[in-house]
């Protein structure tokens, strides 16, 4: 008997529901994968790996194909010099960082900031094999006036990580070190990067200096003093302000 294809059932099992549009699922064959209702239906996304589940290339995504294809060029000819993306290779780059674009905009909904700051690096190392390697001027100015966008993404997932793990001074270096990179960027004249850069840019500072305006109790600062401790190799001083640490998260309240 021929499938009619028709998913009325299955739309009508999840109505949408602007409040509750995502959902994480098993599989039947036991993996989890990620479903958004929309107003006419059900996107799919893989959790892990490429966003759609395929393979290009039999390679684990075209960000791989490129950077592998980058490695036999060095080690035949002994330097990047002469290593060119054409048009045709860096459309698929383009549509695969929608891919994964699509995704970690949902990830991010969800304070899933591990995986979105994994999709954010994907895109940024496409954006840097493209930079460096696109025949094309446009090709470049076509994925790279979005790059602070994507640097914002990127810097605020980890800082929310290092936020969750009492980690404050990190989460400050790293909103202070995109915006850093935003600012020194070389201008691409159009006008999603002109808007993208001032947003991104008002975004990131307005959130370190809300970080920074945050009463930090004592337990906070003594493990920001742990991690300067630990970057400047003082361990001895680390050792005694983990033994503080340890004392103040048992230390009965009054």
């Amino acid at each position: 008997m021929k499938r009619s294809g028709d998913i009325t059932d299955i739309l009508n099992d999840w109505e949408f529901n602007p409040n509750d549009q995502v959902r994480i699922v098993k599989t039947g064959d036991g993996r989890e994968v990620l479903q958004v209702r929309q107003p006419l239906g059900i996107e799919q996304y893989e959790l892990d790996g490429r966003p759609d589940g395929k393979r290009p290339f039999d390679e684990e995504s075209i960000l791989h194909l490129l950077r592998e294809r980058l490695e036999n060029h060095r080690r035949v000819y002994g330097s990047e010099l002469g290593f060119t993306i054409d048009h045709e290779d860096f459309l698929l780059a383009q549509n695969e960082s929608l891919l994964y674009y699509y995704r970690y905009l949902v990830l991010f909904q969800i304070n899933d900031f591990i995986r979105t700051a994994r999709d954010t690096e994907h895109n940024l190392l496409l954006c840097e094999l493209v930079e460096k390697h696109a025949e094309s001027e446009e090709d470049k100015k076509e994925l790279l006036q979005y790059k602070p966008y994507i640097l914002r993404m990127h810097a605020v997932s980890k800082a929310m990580i290092s936020l969750h793990q009492q980690m404050r001074s990190a989460a400050k270096d790293v909103l202070q070190s995109a915006i850093d990179e935003i600012e020194t960027m070389q201008d691409i004249d159009t006008p999603a990067f002109q808007f993208e850069r001032l947003r991104s840019l008002n975004y990131l500072r307005s959130t370190l200096k809300q970080i920074a305006d945050q009463k930090i109790s004592p337990l906070d600062r003594l493990k920001a003093e742990l991690e300067e401790a630990i970057k400047e190799e003082n361990y001895e001083k680390a050792a005694e302000l983990r033994d503080r640490i340890r004392e103040l998260k048992y230390e009965p309240e009054a």
